[in-house]
């Protein structure tokens, strides 16, 4: 099985179906060292044959985009490869064979052009068909919302950069075209792009901004969750920044800046430091974790449960050098309702209790 098909078929069962952060996973990473005895050989066609399923076409795209480099120096596609070079290359995986249903389905866009397009997701909607989703996802809609548009070309395919998590909300950058896609690659594979969060987590961090450094993988025992492993022992390595925007005592609201970009890193990373995200069933903020468990109290984050039914998170800016003009590109985005109700409350609460 080759490497792309492993990527497809885990990513199509259960408990992959809705990973958050994982624009690594959406990439090809290659690095080549050539022979010593390795003849003078255009770069695109020394690559064919040392790359699986590596097109002419992809490779001349990645030259283009600056996403080939040999001794750490972008070359272009008719480079000839030298003895002992060390080359590495950027790719985006190709789209998925698997047919994307159109389908009428509202989105929030907040900004597209002819390279790509910035959704503001809601919470509940998963990115990609998948296992057991293979309809009602993001990209139906999106599909749908593209071949209305006049002079569509049939079978126009949006194609994906970085994704979010089903319950999690916020800015998601597309792209609309191949050329698009590999630049974007670049900038998500190097962490050069600019991404903020904001979040709701059960109590308040002893320091108010900080960095939790630790390799987030799959848990040994459970793949449906991620651990945190300091050691490096297993895991990719992960850096999130966060500050405290504003404590409530039981709770905070704060704001996480990633470096990486790794499967659950927000949610796996403020567990691994004691503070869950508010109602994040899957790493154990469902439940009372700050206060007493009885009571109006009780009855009280019960009734924020219910407002805010998801993980309270939000992916709020996303900044990025435009893949075809080269400017700087950036956008932000209002908390949903459901979080600033949940957040109207407990202020209300923290001020009636003095």
């Amino acid at each position: 099985m080759s490497q792309i098909d492993e990527y497809y078929e885990e990513h199509e069962s259960p408990e992959f179906a809705d990973d958050e952060n994982v624009e690594n996973e959406l990439y090809e990473h290659h690095r080549v060292v050539a022979d010593r005895g390795q003849s003078l050989l255009r770069i695109d066609k020394f690559l064919m044959s040392r790359i699986e399923n590596a097109s002419r076409n992809k490779i001349q795209q990645a030259a283009k985009a600056g996403n080939i480099l040999v001794n750490g120096n972008p070359v272009k596609q008719n480079y000839r490869v030298k003895p002992l070079d060390v080359i590495s290359v950027v790719m985006a995986h190709p789209p998925r064979e698997t047919e994307v249903i159109p389908q009428h389905i509202p989105l929030t866009i907040v900004y597209e052009d002819e390279h790509i397009l910035l959704i503001n997701k809601e919470a509940g909607m998963v990115v990609h068909p998948g296992y057991n989703n293979f309809e009602g996802t993001m990209l139906n809609a999106l599909v749908w919302y593209l071949q209305q548009k006049p002079g569509a070309k049939p079978g126009t395919m949006p194609l994906l950069v970085h994704r979010i998590d089903k319950d999690t909300s916020g800015i998601i950058l597309v792209a609309l075209t191949e050329e698009a896609q590999t630049r974007l690659a670049r900038e998500f594979f190097n962490h050069t792009i600019q991404r903020t969060y904001q979040a709701i987590v059960w109590g308040t961090p002893k320091e108010d901004e900080g960095t939790i450094t630790g390799h987030v993988g799959r848990n040994l025992s459970n793949r449906l969750i991620m651990d945190v492993f300091p050691d490096g022992s297993h895991g990719k390595h992960a850096v999130t920044h966060y500050r405290v925007l504003k404590s409530f005592g039981y709770v905070s609201l704060i704001e996480c800046r990633l470096e990486t970009g790794r499967t659950h890193q927000i949610r796996a990373h403020m567990k691994y430091l004691g503070h869950p995200l508010f109602n994040d069933e899957r790493y154990g903020g469902n439940k009372i974790l700050r206060g007493n468990t009885s009571g109006s109290y009780k009855h009280f984050v019960e009734n924020c449960f219910s407002i805010l039914p998801r993980q309270a998170l939000h992916a709020k800016s996303l900044g990025f050098i435009h893949p075809d003009t080269g400017k700087e590109m950036f956008f932000d985005s209002e908390l949903p309702a459901d979080m600033q109700q949940a957040l109207v409350k407990w202020d209300k609460l923290i001020s009636a209790r003095g």
